[in-house]
């Protein structure tokens, strides 16, 4: 892995951790789908240079690409897709309610809270 990506990858994580904890919603989406480019850009460039395709008859097996990096980049984007499409339809949700995307302060756990302090 070169360190050209090992920045990239530590930079989209760390973007994409600071707009996760942010209370907008449509910063929310952002965070989480640049932690899923994060997660497939590690992946790829964790599996090394690329190999020979696994052609039967062509290629030994010592020299063909290894498959799980793929497999478990394509998991990824599958998995970040179908989060990004549910924290949409959330974002949506909160702006035919209330007009904003703002999550707001949930009174039960306000009340949880200052029960425990009060202790």
């Amino acid at each position: 892995m070169s360190l050209t990506m090992v920045l990239v990858v530590g930079v989209l994580t760390g973007v994409g951790t600071y707009l996760v904890t942010s209370r907008v919603l449509s910063r929310i989406v952002l965070g989480f789908a640049l932690l899923g480019h994060a997660a497939v850009l590690a992946l790829t460039t964790a599996a090394g240079p690329a190999g020979d395709p696994p052609l039967a008859d062509r290629s030994s097996p010592s020299d063909t690409s290894n498959p799980l990096p793929q497999a478990l980049s394509l998991t990824a984007i599958v998995i970040s897709f179908g989060l990004t499409l549910f924290l949409l339809a959330l974002a949506r949700r909160q702006h035919q309610l209330s007009g904003d995307d703002l999550v707001e302060d949930d009174l039960e756990d306000r009340r949880i809270a200052q029960d425990e302090h009060d202790r």
